[in-house]
């Protein structure tokens, strides 16, 4: 069994991600750090896991561990890296956004490749250093991707997305507040979302003559979990051409799905999941994507990422049944 160091413990995605490691076959959590939490239960803080875990976080690290996930604040994963050796056998899945970039990729002699296993797996398979890619950013490239690499981004796309509460992390604001965030409903960073940076990227990667725009509007949901995201743009071909390019594009994928059936966010809370839905109205193509912000946007994610570049099987300790009723 590998063992598992984790940095930053105290967050949602560090939660979600002992909750899913405590039911990994091929996995071992060897510490869980905290500066501000050492010395308490880890199920002191994820009360979901009491009863399932006897953890205490950790102010020490464990430089010799087989895979370190870091789940610090966007900035912090490279500060943390500069100030913290590991072994030269310890592989690094960051779940910030310090490596997402192709800018940021190569950091103190580590060279990070973008964790979308849909895209890149096995670039994955054969990597050291994985930087996850973001919650917006996993559900947009996942809807776009088939065409782009059919060369058939064409014109502007427009996105409109929601998300739920977890996505701000555990730290208080104004907008994640109940009493703010209850019956209420808000966009922000309008068209400056950070996630367009890695969304455009990959996008040229399939397709290197897209110069058209992203318009990315992102949204508050009253809701904790999930994303739902749709994106429109020209298309000239059927709705039927544009299903069987996305189910050709998705075949081996193991948790890219595309349904004939509307979709709703409750299909993939609790799931490592992305469902996919086509639309066709005249010459517009409504593609709707979801998936839960905390699993498939992050922990589930990473996990994914995990089992492939150890060869354990994709789907190892993803088992989710989502939670419907």
């Amino acid at each position: 069994m590998i063992q598992v160091g984790i940095i930053g413990g105290a967050g949602y995605t560090a939660g979600e991600l002992i909750r899913l490691l405590l039911n990994h076959s091929e996995s071992n959590i060897n510490f869980v750090y905290s500066t501000s939490n050492a010395g308490n239960k880890v199920s002191k803080v994820h009360q979901d896991l009491i009863g399932s875990t006897d953890l205490e976080f950790t102010s020490e690290i464990n430089p010799e561990v087989d895979v370190l996930f870091l789940c610090l604040g966007h900035g912090n994963s490279k500060a943390f890296l500069e100030t913290n050796q590991f072994s030269g056998k310890t592989k690094i899945i960051d779940l910030s956004n310090d490596f997402r970039l192709n800018a940021d990729q190569n950091f103190n002699g580590k060279s990070f490749v973008y964790g979308l296993p849909e895209l890149q797996k096995e670039a994955i398979q054969g990597a050291k250093y994985v930087a996850n890619p973001g919650c917006f950013a996993t559900a947009i490239q996942l809807a776009l991707l088939p065409l782009a690499e059919a060369n058939l981004l064409t014109d502007d796309v427009h996105v409109n997305a929601v998300t739920g509460s977890t996505g701000a992390g555990t730290s208080l604001s104004e907008t994640t507040h109940f009493t703010w965030r209850d019956n209420n409903f808000s966009y922000y960073k309008p068209f400056t979302h950070q996630h367009l940076g890695e969304i455009n990227q990959s996008v040229k990667q399939l397709q290197p003559n897209f110069s058209s725009e992203i318009l990315f509007m992102p949204n508050r949901g009253n809701f904790s979990r999930g994303i739902f995201a749709t994106a429109y743009t020209n298309f000239e071909g059927s709705l039927e051409s544009a299903k069987s390019l996305y189910k050709t594009f998705y075949k081996n994928a193991a948790y890219t799905f595309v349904s004939d059936q509307d979709l709703h966010l409750k299909q993939v809370v609790n799931t490592n999941k992305c469902l996919i839905h086509l639309h066709k109205h005249n010459n517009k193509l409504l593609i709707t994507s979801i998936i839960d912000n905390l699993l498939k946007g992050a922990s589930g994610q990473a996990i994914q990422n995990m089992n492939l570049m150890f060869g354990f099987p994709e789907t190892e300790g993803l088992q989710l049944k989502a939670n419907f009723f």
